[in-house]
């Protein structure tokens, strides 16, 4: 079973009393969705609707001592709430999106990774889960290449 996990909005709650000029000093842009689906917002895991305010900005979403350590850009809105799926759940923002799959193990060196329509991410989670050095996945958008969410080995519990 898998867990997918939205970003924290601590993380970018400093953004968003910022000015235009403080965010670009920052490499970061606020912005209007123009339409919906096509600004995915990390923070709730949910397209942004036409006219939602969002930030730009770029995320670490693997650090530490690997050749893998990487960031990028993320979108996420101004009044969004910290949102974490059910178990087992793959929310609509990824479902509708070509997604690429990196799985991750202790050492955050990539030892599975695949590319799937955003329908298949379930059963490709699964798959990759079922080698146990895998220790988490990450999920990014296939085509611009920014991160989307991060996966998690996870357990529903007692019977």
């Amino acid at each position: 079973m898998f867990q997918i996990t939205g970003l924290p909005r601590s993380d970018f709650a400093h953004l968003f009393s910022k000015s235009d000029a403080e965010l670009a000093e920052l490499n970061a842009k606020r912005v209007v969705a123009q339409s919906s689906p096509g600004y995915p917002c990390r923070i709730s895991l949910a397209d942004a609707d036409a006219g939602d305010t969002l930030i730009l900005t770029n995320y670490d979403h693997l650090e530490g001592d690997t050749p893998y350590a990487s960031r990028h850009a993320v979108y996420v809105r101004e009044r969004a709430e910290d949102y974490t799926p059910d178990l087992g759940e793959v929310p609509d923002v990824l479902k509708r999106r070509l997604l690429s799959v990196r799985g991750f193990d202790r050492d955050q060196m990539i030892i599975d990774a695949d590319v799937v329509e955003g329908v298949d991410l379930a059963g490709t989670l699964e798959r990759i889960f079922s080698d146990d050095a895998v220790q988490e996945i990450h999920i990014h958008n296939a085509k611009q290449g920014c991160f989307a969410a991060r996966a998690v080995r996870a357990s529903a519990g007692p019977a």
